[in-house]
C-alpha cells in the first residue's frame, strides 16, 4: 500500500519535477552506441533518483519510527501538515524573508558543483550518478514527500513510500529527457501551475492522519493505543 501510495503521489506531483529538474534531464550528456544505448542512460539517470528517494524514505521512516516510540507521532504529522499548508498559502513575498540555513545552502552548492563535472561525461555510471545527485537537491516536493514518508512510522515503509515516489515520477522524468524539447514551454508552466493545488491536499491529508480519526488509509489510529485501552478494561 505504501509503494502504491508513494507511485501516486510522485505521479500526480511529477508536473513540479518537470518543471524544477526538467532542464538538467534536457542536459544530460549523449553517450555513444546509438538508440538503445541512449535510452539506457536516461533509465539509470532516473534509477539513480529512485534510490536516493529509497535512501531517504528510510531516514525519514526511522524518524516516523522515534516518534511513534515517543508518542508524538501525531503532533509532528499536524505540524507538518500545517506548515506544508503555510507553505503554499503564504505569499512568496513573505516567504522570501524567512531566514536562511547556511549548511544546507553548502551542500546544495557541493551538490551542484559535482553534478557539473559529471555532466561533462557520458559513461553509464555518470548518467546513474547524476540520478543519484539530483536526488539529493533542495526540492520542495520531495521534503513534502519525505513529512508524509515520516508518517509511516517505520523505516522499510518510508522506503516503500519513497521508491514509489520516485517511480511516479519516473514517466514523465524519462519523457522529458527522451523527447522534452518537444513540449511547449507553455504547457510546463500551466501544469506546474496545478502543483499547489496538489501539495495542498496532500498537506490536508498528512493533518488528518495526525488527528487519529480511525479512517483507514486516510486517518488510522495510532498503532498501539487499542491495545492499552484493552488492558486497561481488563
Amino acid at each position: 500500500m505504501d509503494l502504491i501510495s508513494g507511485f501516486l503521489v510522485g505521479f500526480l506531483g511529477s508536473v513540479h519535477c518537470a518543471g524544477m529538474c526538467g532542464p538538467l534531464a534536457l542536459a544530460l550528456p549523449v553517450p555513444g552506441g546509438g538508440t538503445l544505448t541512449y535510452v539506457y542512460g536516461r533509465v539509470l539517470y532516473n534509477a539513480g533518483r529512485v534510490l536516493t528517494y529509497a535512501v531517504l524514505g528510510a531516514l525519514a521512516g526511522l524518524v516516523g519510527r522515534t516518534l511513534v516510540l515517543t508518542g508524538a507521532q501525531q503532533a509532528v504529522s499536524l505540524i507538518l501538515g500545517v506548515l506544508i499548508l503555510l507553505s503554499v498559502l503564504v505569499p512568496l513575498a513573505l516567504r522570501s524573508m524567512l531566514p536562511s540555513f547556511t549548511l544546507p545552502a553548502r551542500f546544495s552548492r557541493y551538490v551542484q558543483t559535482k553534478l557539473a563535472g559529471l555532466m561533462k561525461r557520458s559513461s553509464s555510471l555518470a548518467l546513474f550518478v547524476i540520478g543519484v545527485l539530483n536526488g539529493l537537491l533542495p526540492c520542495g516536493f520531495v521534503y513534502v514527500a519525505l513529512a508524509a514518508a515520516i508518517t509511516t512510522g517505520e523505516a522499510y515503509r518510508g522506503v516503500l513510500f519513497m521508491a514509489g515516489f520516485g517511480l511516479g515520477t519516473g514517466p514523465l522524468m524519462l519523457a522529458i529527457a527522451l523527447a522534452g524539447k518537444h513540449i511547449q514551454a507553455g504547457i510546463r508552466r500551466r501544469l506546474v501551475a496545478l502543483v499547489p493545488v496538489f501539495t495542498a491536499a496532500l498537506a490536508v491529508l498528512i493533518i488528518l492522519r495526525g488527528l487519529n480519526l480511525g479512517i483507514p488509509y486516510i486517518s488510522p489510529a495510532v498503532s498501539g493505543k487499542e491495545p492499552r485501552e484493552q488492558q486497561h478494561c481488563h
